[in-house]
């Protein structure tokens, strides 16, 4: 069992990728820190950019200026006490993204520049190159980078060049960071790490005149014009299928633009705007993203913010990236997932989510994806990546790929045959998946999409396999909807402003779970779940979904009937 999952694990990497690896950790061993530690600076260059307008901070601020004066650092919904600065920079104890968010000082944007300069000073003091440092890592590394070159020599600009000391000790830090990102970028995990990387080098680059500069930005150019047209798909989407990233690479590409140089916004212009358009459809009408994959709340810059675009209502295909859906004026909003888990060689984001949807009302989430809740390996994490956690068919209790790990995985499903046809303002969508091919009688499972602008979405499924198999359908609720009847097999849900009613049919049986809802790093919201059972080799089952308190007869055959209205396949 255990070797058969690392072959199908290790199988999909790719040759480069696997020698990386190697290289990575046997350079960890025998590189000479105290060495690269104390070779020479050149002396501050001066500053080569010509910054574009306002700088965007990075990320949804969770931490204020007063609450930091007092020592106080809030990341992934967790308070720690640690002082200003902070009494350690390593502490143990802290989850390790916990740790990593201190390091990238995302922070310093809410504080006043003297208190912001003294702790980094502090940084700088008490947390050199050594071995297993946090802060010198590739990845923390690289978003540190991008802070303190925006802050001190874009926002704070003359203050900085006004304290020589300062500018000195900042310029030497730096050197030393870029030159430690320069031998070490990711190319063991390559995807948004190696992307993390390149924009680090070409911003710091720009930033600064001097030769060292020079080789940083035209290497992270060279990596940036290698990685964007296989990162960036051409509809727009992030190959990873998370939103979460999607936004936080629009950001990266913002900030390279900002920096004013050609050659680098040249590169980033065109794949910026395709993703900030693929963005837009990705956004709920309450202004967040989609919480497909690995995705949540209170990381990243609001699509809004970034630029997004308003999205005309009606249906879009992201026919590249996988994601389909409808926009309404009455603020509905539906997507769809018929998506690969992602890259196959880089699939550590992939949830168990493939042909499930979410789904909004008058702007009011009712049907909602897992979220994320962590990175750290445990109960939480298995929970969020299942498919029991998504609006999906789950089939003999098991998930659609092998998850396993915090980021890993062995089999995994693909999405087939993916049809998508655009009718008036609503849409019809059809694909199967192999995912649970694996298992005893290779069952498949197909699902149709059927999405009438007036609120009304019905879905059909079909699993087919050589024996009887278990077969569950799983409806999520936003925490913040209600059950308000459930009889037979319709169930009347109210949400914040309004209801809907769903109704099933098929041969099977509808019960109420209770479920779990991880919108946000760190938070865990109980929820409740509509879970329709069925048992065959042979099944065929659906639902519709209407808004408002109406009456909805729904048949296999036919379609929906809704007050009188007839919603046919």
């Amino acid at each position: 069992m255990l070797v058969s999952r690392l072959w199908h694990t290790v199988r999909w990497l790719r040759a480069g990728q696997l020698a990386a690896q190697v290289r990575h950790r046997v350079g960890a061993r025998l590189e000479r820190l105290e060495t690269r530690a104390q070779r020479p600076v050149p002396s501050f260059p001066g500053l080569r950019w010509t910054t574009q307008g306002a700088w965007l901070a990075p990320g949804a601020q969770r931490n204020t200026g007063v609450a930091l004066a007092a020592g106080d650092f809030v990341f992934l919904n967790r308070k720690e006490a640690l002082g200003m600065p902070p009494r350690t920079w390593e502490p143990h104890e802290l989850p390790r993204l916990w740790v990593y968010n201190l390091h990238y000082f995302e922070w310093l944007w809410a504080l006043p520049f003297d208190t912001g300069a003294g702790a980094v000073r502090d940084w700088i003091e008490r947390h050199g190159l050594a071995r297993g440092a946090t802060g010198w890592e590739p990845y923390p590394i690289s978003l540190r980078l991008e802070n303190w070159c925006a802050y001190f020599f874009g926002r704070h600009r003359e203050e900085t060049l006004a304290d020589a000391g300062l500018r000195d000790v900042l310029w030497g830090s730096i050197h030393r960071q870029a030159e430690r990102l320069v031998a070490r970028p990711e190319h063991h995990l390559l995807g948004n790490h190696l992307l993390e990387n390149a924009g680090a080098l070409a911003f710091a680059g720009a930033c600064f005149e001097g030769e060292s500069a020079e080789r940083w930005r035209l290497g992270g150019l060279a990596l940036l014009e290698r990685e964007l047209p296989e990162q960036v798909l051409p509809d727009g989407g992030h190959f990873e299928r998370s939103p979460l990233y999607q936004a936080r690479v629009a950001w990266v590409l913002r900030a390279l633009r900002w920096t004013g140089d050609a050659a680098v916004g040249e590169a980033v212009e065109a794949p910026l705007e395709r993703m900030l358009a693929a963005l837009a459809h990705l956004t709920h009408p309450d202004g967040e993203i989609a919480l497909l994959n690995d995705a949540a709340f209170g990381v990243v810059t609001l699509p809004g913010a970034l630029g997004a675009p308003e999205p005309p209502p009606g249906p879009f295909a992201l026919h590249d990236t996988g994601y389909f859906g409808a926009r309404g004026v009455a603020g509905h909003y539906v997507v769809c997932d018929a998506a690969p888990i992602g890259p196959d060689y880089v699939p550590g984001h992939a949830h168990g989510d493939l042909l499930s949807f979410e789904l909004s009302f008058a702007g009011q989430r009712v049907f909602v994806d897992a979220g994320v809740h962590d990175y750290e390996v445990g109960e939480a994490r298995r929970t969020c990546r299942s498919t029991a956690a998504h609006n999906t068919v789950e089939l003999e209790g098991k998930d659609q790929c092998e998850f396993w790990g915090a980021f890993r995985v062995a089999r995994r499903g693909r999405p087939r045959d993916v049809h998508f046809a655009q009718e008036g303002e609503g849409f019809r969508l059809e694909a199967w998946h192999d995912g649970y091919e694996r298992l005893a009688g290779a069952p498949r499972h197909r699902r149709r999409f059927r999405w009438h602008p007036h609120g009304v979405l019905m879905i059909r499924d079909w699993v087919t396999a050589d024996r009887s198999v278990t077969a569950r359908t799983r409806l999520h609720l936003h925490p913040d909807c209600t059950i308000e009847d459930l009889n037979g097999s319709t169930a009347r849900v109210g949400y914040p402003g309004g209801s809907c009613v769903v109704c099933f049919a098929g041969d099977g049986r509808l019960s109420l779970e209770p479920s779990r809802y991880f919108p946000e790093f760190g938070v865990a919201r109980d929820s409740e779940a509509l879970c329709f059972t069925a048992r065959g080799a042979r099944l065929e089952t659906g639902f519709c979904i209407a808004n408002g308190a109406r009456v909805v007869r729904y048949d296999l055959e036919t379609g929906a009937d809704v007050d009188g209205s007839r919603c046919a396949f």
